[in-house]
This record gives structure tokens, C-alpha cells and sequence, in this order.
């Protein structure tokens, strides 16, 4: 009896040891897999405009480029962090250079409409997804200057750096509209970082990601993980909002930080905090947004911030006094400058004033010049922030154009946005990322 009950206990000592094993395994797995860092290349890549009004979907899109399937098949896609499906383009088009064929993936799997995937991680998005006739999950995803884009999730491998990433859910687009085929031409598709259950980065499981785009030229890097690096000093840190209540406005899973106030050179603009808060819909948050190129006030703060500014650069700038040209459709202060001129002339500088961090846009960040446009013998630079209400987005936007040359970490885990201003150039040539 003694040598059973010994037997007994020591099975049990084994297969608590094994258990304890096979927990430790997987801990060890997951904590290298949260503190392993990643580094791709970003391109700033200009994309060609009709000429005229410019529609509000950006003309400077931030793109990764990465590998997608088995075997892998080359594909550049859009950084949104204002969205949250990743999705592709399936299906070939006259005008599109690069798409995804899901008939030449092993690893490609459709998610059938009666999945879990299907019926809850897709809770955030804005418009309900659906079953086909093949029982499959259906998507229609639309932005904001009336595009959409419609198709099948499905899983498939990612490919990033040297890591593979199977199982990874995305859409699978065979149609849409378009307000501006150019801009689809150039891409393979989205790649959304928003804090959603289906966002690239949610399911990639990394604490927190960073991108740096530079000033300069056209590079830029993101990176996945850690950037504890030495020469990275001073990030200044916002906390996120958390609204656990459903508005019918607000996007909960956008990276929505608290804006207080705004000055231009050291003139703070005479406006209640209030008005930079969102309301009892929840309209009037400030999202953080890399696929968006500007910046975007409501009406109020862009009117009060426009007066200031035109009452600083008057000795110095000359407004265009055109009427009937608005930049983007929602940017209408422009200026006149000659085009013998070099440089533009000293500007005061911006400062958007988040609860725990500032964040300045100075110097040529301020005005952008309008490719194609000229009035005599001058050119056309138009101020970088617009007006909101032209756009119909009850918004505050901040666009990447102003987050040029800033180290942005995206902290998931303590719910919080960094920026530190940066040569992004140069932490791309330590970082060892070229253009």
C-alpha cells in the first residue's frame, strides 16, 4: 500500500512539474515576444493630384512595406492609426500596380460569417459587418472623404522582419469607391494601428509602437517594442481618454488624447478649455492620426487660431485674397510669396498644449507650398491646419505633417502618447534603416 501511494504522489509531482514547465514556456514565450523590438523602414510617399481643389483625403501617405502569404508576395500598405481593419487589395484592376492574390496562398483561410471573429471583434466598426452568399464575413469600410472599400476577412500569414505572423485577420477587397483612383494605385492597401480588437498591432500583442517620419526626405521608421535608446531623451507624455460609455461621436478606440489650449508664439488663444473637449455626443475629441497629412480644428478654435496668426505674420506675409481657393477644402488661409525667395521669413511658432505635454510646429512645418500653383510671379503656401467644419468632421485632427521630425510612442499598456522632437533622419541612420 505504501509503494502505491508512493507511486501515486510521485505521478502527481510529475504532472504538476510538467504543467509548471508547459506554463513557464509559454510565459517565457509571451514575454519575449512583448520585449522584442522590431524596426521597418517608412516612406513618405507622395502620391499625383488632379490639379485644382484637393479632395481631404491626404496627397502624402506614410507607407510599410511587408510581405504577406505563403509563399510570401511583396506589398506596400498605408499607416492609419485612425483605423482598424488592415485590408488589401484581391482583386486586379487596370489602375491597380499591386495586389494581393489570395488563390496563390497556401496559408489563406476566409472566416466563414458564423465565427466568433466575425460576430464579435468586429464591434467597433462603423458599419455592421455582414454574411455573403457564401456564408462568409462580409466588411464595407468607409472614410472620411466618402471612399469605401468592401471585401472578406480572412486570415493569412504577416511577414514582418524576420518574424512570421500566421492566423493574422484582415479584409480581402475586390470593390469599392474611390475618390481618387491615383492614390489606389500607388498602394496595396491599409494597415490599421488603432486600438481596436481586429488593429494590426492588437493582434501582433507589442505593448507599444513608435514611428519617427523625417523632415528631410522621404524616410522614416517604425518600430515595434521598446525604444529605450540613449540618444532618445525628453519624451513628454499625454495620457489617452477612456470613455467607458458608448457616444453615438466618439471613437473609442482612436488614439484620443486631452487638448487644452493652443498659443502662437507665446499668446495664448483667448478660448474656454471647453471648447477643445468633446461633448455629450462625444464630438469634438482630438485623435492622433498618421493617415491623415494636416491638421484639423473645429470651427471656433480654427477661426480664433487663423486671426492670431494673420496678426502675427502681417508685416511679413501676403495674404492670397482669393476667395474661391481653399486648399484641401478646408484650408483657406494662404499667402502669396515670390518665388525668387529662398527661404520664407521667421514665423511664430504653434504650440498645441496637451494635459502633460506640449507639442510645437515651427518654421517651414507652418506653411506648405502648393504644387502647381502660382499667382504671377509668386508661389502659394497655405497654412498646415484646417477647418474642421469644412470637412463635416466634428474633430480635432492631429496629421502627420505636424509630427515631422518627433519620436511618437504609441504606449498601449499604460494608455498614454510620447513625442520628443528628433532629426528622424539621423535616428534612422543609428537605428541602421536608410531611405
Amino acid at each position: 500500500m505504501e509503494i502505491f501511494i508512493s507511486s501515486i504522489l510521485s505521478s502527481r509531482l510529475l504532472l504538476l512539474l510538467l504543467v509548471l514547465l508547459f506554463q513557464l514556456f509559454f510565459f517565457v514565450t509571451f514575454c519575449l515576444a512583448s520585449t522584442q523590438t522590431v524596426i521597418l523602414p517608412l516612406k513618405t510617399q507622395v502620391l499625383p493630384r488632379p490639379s485644382g481643389k484637393l479632395s481631404f483625403h491626404h496627397n502624402v501617405s506614410l507607407t510599410v512595406s511587408l510581405t504577406v502569404g505563403s509563399p510570401p508576395q511583396p506589398v506596400t500598405m498605408v499607416l492609419d492609426t485612425g483605423s482598424e481593419l488592415s485590408w488589401l487589395h484581391c482583386k486586379k484592376a487596370p489602375n491597380f500596380h499591386s495586389v494581393f492574390d489570395p488563390l496563390r496562398s497556401k496559408s489563406y483561410s476566409p472566416i466563414p460569417c458564423t465565427s466568433p471573429t466575425c460576430r464579435t471583434r468586429t464591434r467597433d466598426f462603423s458599419i455592421p459587418v455582414s454574411c455573403d452568399q457564401k456564408k462568409l464575413c462580409h466588411a464595407v469600410i468607409s472614410y472620411a472623404d466618402a471612399s469605401s472599400i468592401e471585401g472578406n476577412l480572412a486570415s493569412e500569414t504577416f511577414h514582418i522582419g524576420n518574424s512570421a505572423m500566421p492566423g493574422t485577420i484582415f479584409g480581402c477587397m475586390d470593390s469599392g469607391v474611390s475618390t481618387n483612383t491615383d492614390e489606389d494605385s500607388k498602394t496595396t492597401g491599409l494597415i490599421g494601428f488603432n486600438r481596436g480588437s481586429l488593429s494590426f498591432v492588437t493582434q501582433m500583442g507589442f505593448p507599444k509602437f513608435s514611428y519617427c517620419i523625417s523632415g528631410q526626405d522621404s524616410s522614416g521608421i517604425l518600430l515595434f517594442g521598446e525604444s529605450s535608446f540613449s540618444w532618445l531623451k525628453g519624451l513628454k507624455y499625454t495620457p489617452l481618454v477612456q470613455i467607458s460609455t458608448p457616444l453615438p461621436y466618439f471613437d473609442r478606440v482612436a488614439y484620443t488624447v486631452h487638448l487644452e489650449g493652443i498659443k502662437v508664439a507665446n499668446s495664448v488663444l483667448q478660448l474656454p478649455k471647453s471648447v477643445y473637449a468633446p461633448d455629450h455626443t462625444g464630438a469634438g475629441q482630438t485623435m492622433v492620426d498618421s493617415g491623415t497629412q494636416f491638421t484639423f480644428l473645429l470651427g471656433p478654435v480654427y477661426t480664433a487660431l487663423k486671426n492670431e496668426f494673420l496678426r502675427q505674420t502681417k508685416a511679413s506675409l501676403k495674404v492670397l485674397e482669393d476667395p474661391n481657393f481653399v486648399f484641401q477644402g478646408a484650408m483657406d488661409l494662404c499667402y502669396r510669396v515670390p518665388l525668387t525667395l529662398r527661404s520664407l521669413p521667421p514665423l511664430p511658432t504653434v504650440t498645441l498644449m496637451f494635459r502633460g505635454a506640449e507639442m510645437s510646429v515651427s518654421a517651414e512645418r507652418l506653411l506648405y507650398r502648393v504644387q502647381g500653383e502660382r499667382r504671377g510671379s509668386d508661389s502659394v503656401y497655405c497654412f498646415t491646419f484646417g477647418n474642421s467644419d469644412l470637412l463635416g468632421a466634428e474633430a480635432y485632427i492631429i496629421g502627420h505633417h505636424h509630427q515631422q521630425n518627433m519620436w511618437m510612442e504609441f504606449d498601449l499598456a499604460k494608455s498614454r502618447v510620447g513625442f520628443a522632437e528628433v532629426r528622424c533622419d539621423l535616428a534612422g541612420q543609428r537605428l541602421g534603416v536608410g531611405a
